[in-house]
């Protein structure tokens, strides 16, 4: 069988599984879970490179293919999955679409320019890098959801609409807007990760009645 199957590379697949999942459930009008969904894989791509780095012996070969493996699922997890989403959540006027289609074309060409800079910077030394350049298109696993949670306090659902446009305009915006951004330390990355969390057990659980609540107010 062809391409790499070691345990480097194993949350980036669970990763991907998930995504595909999320969409499915968007499509069929399952947009809690599809959001859990989405936080899962955002919570996967957190730690797959953490992971691939505990492999110090890895050949020049396995490494290409986890920078390539990485950015086309993401391309699926955090590009076409989003654009789903938004749109089952109400981006489906033309402007709303081009929008969408901003986000998605901002996130590739992303991917594209960090696997060129990434392979470059491994060629030259196997260092972890201490900064993003531009925003990780993973943040739109931590916004998305974090809109949805707070969506209860808006009491309108045009307010949530102006707030989901902004959002993915700003995001995708800052794909492409090159910027240093250091990324977490593991103490940082323990408090996203409890966040991410908090969040997924509201939307499982509580948002239903958390939105009936809000809007007697």
């Amino acid at each position: 069988m062809i391409g790499f199957y070691d345990y480097t590379v194993i949350l980036t697949y669970i990763s991907f599984a998930s995504a595909v999942s999320g969409i499915f459930c968007a499509s069929t009008g399952h947009v809690r879970w599809a959001i859990v969904f989405l936080a899962f894989s955002g919570l996967c791509d957190m730690f797959d490179g953490k992971i691939a780095r505990t492999k110090k012996e890895r050949t020049e070969d396995e490494k290409n293919f986890g920078i390539q493996i990485d950015s086309l699922c993401d391309v699926v997890c955090f590009g076409v999955f989003p654009i789903v989403l938004c749109y089952q959540l109400g981006m489906r006027y033309i402007g709303s679409m081009i929008l969408l289609v901003f986000y998605g074309l901002a996130g590739v060409i992303r991917l594209g320019y960090f696997n060129v800079m990434e392979a470059k910077r491994q060629n030259e030394t196997d260092e972890a890098r201490k900064y993003y350049q531009g925003l990780p298109i993973t943040s739109m696993a931590i916004a998305l959801p974090l809109l949805f949670v707070i969506s209860p306090l808006l009491h309108s659902a045009l307010a949530f609409k102006v707030l989901l446009h902004l959002l993915v305009a700003i995001v995708g915006l800052l794909f492409v807007t090159d910027f240093k951004l250091r990324k977490p330390s593991v103490r940082e990355l323990i408090l996203l990760v409890a966040v991410i969390a908090a969040a997924v057990l509201v939307i499982l659980f509580a948002w239903q009645s958390w939105w009936r609540l809000m809007h007697r107010i």
